[in-house]
């Protein structure tokens, strides 16, 4: 399947590397439906993206809780800090450094 010409094509890539991760997924998911049968396959060759994040774009251009989300990711999502999963973590560093600083470090926390 080459549904557009080269030059097409390019100026796609070109537009899609310029959009936010969102924004990607979206417009992948909007030109793969207008391909019909095989353009997910298609399209995630072209712009080098997985077939499920194309899915997921497809799925999220039905849901208009999705299409309002404003960030580009879902509140939540993402590694936590450190300093929230492991409790103490900042007086234990604190402390290693406190033998290699002039003056306590505590002092300028406080």
């Amino acid at each position: 399947m080459n549904p557009y010409r080269a030059e097409v094509e390019q100026q796609m890539q070109q537009f899609y590397r310029s959009l936010s991760e969102k924004d990607r997924r979206r417009y992948a998911a909007i030109e793969a439906v207008k391909l019909g049968w095989g353009g997910i396959t298609y399209i995630s060759q072209l712009f080098g993206c997985d077939y499920y994040t194309i899915r997921f774009g497809i799925e999220e251009l039905d849901d208009q809780s999705a299409m309002k989300m404003k960030g580009i990711r879902r509140r939540g999502g993402g590694r936590k800090s450190a300093l929230e999963k492991i409790p103490g973590l900042d007086e234990a560093f604190c402390r290693v450094i406190a033998e290699y600083t002039a003056g306590s470090p505590m002092d300028e926390l406080i």
